[in-house]
């Protein structure tokens, strides 16, 4: 078994020394480097590059500069995914976003994580776990989410937040670590004001 199979299937793996992850990672490194270089008008370009950074990015893609990943191959996104300045996914497992998923600046989404011993650790192990997002989903400036979380539809993870737990669907959740804080209701539609002009 390979190292790269190891880390799909959920068990330590050596990412740090095999020569095939350090040449996936060095590939994506080099991909998100040229697109992060683009000028934000060359928009064919970063469109371009970003379909080879991330092979199943779903249609009305918005990717702001700079992004990082680490391989991209793992990455999935639905319709209509924006991801503002400074998202960092760190994807030795499978990250998958649902359709309609918007990420405020200086968002981390890391499915990768070290050994807690720290023999393991030391010799280079780490572990990845994948995260899935639902649907309409909302992430608030600087929210990290870690290894093996999923995420309903219909949720808002408020600013600043660390998710280290399944979040489910249809609510507002907040803090280090996140909980779920209350229900979206239908009175959210008259929180802000529309121009009925």
């Amino acid at each position: 078994m390979t190292e790269k199979d190891k880390a799909a299937a959920g068990f330590l793996y050596d990412a740090n020394y095999d020569q095939e992850l350090i040449g996936l990672r060095l590939r994506c490194l080099k991909l998100c480097r040229a697109y992060n270089d683009c000028m934000p008008d060359e928009t064919e370009q970063l469109r371009g590059i970003m379909r080879q950074i991330i092979p199943e990015i779903g249609e009305g893609f918005a990717v702001m500069q700079p992004f990082r990943c680490d391989y991209g191959s793992n990455i999935r996104t639905g319709r209509n995914f924006f991801a503002n300045y400074n998202c960092i996914i760190l994807d030795a497992a499978q990250v998958t976003f649902g359709d309609n998923v918007f990420i405020a600046p200086n968002c981390v989404f890391t499915a990768a994580g070290h050994a807690i011993d720290e023999t393991q650790r030391n010799q280079g192990l780490e572990i990845a776990l994948p995260i899935t997002v639902g649907n309409s989903v909302w992430f608030g400036a600087n929210v990290t989410v870690l290894p093996g979380v999923m995420i309903g539809d219909n949720v808002i993870i408020g600013a600043g937040s660390v998710v280290t737990r399944d979040i489910p669907s249809g609510v507002i959740a907040v803090g280090s670590p996140c909980r779920v804080l209350r229900k979206i209701t239908e009175a959210d539609k008259q929180k802000y004001p529309v121009y009925e002009g």
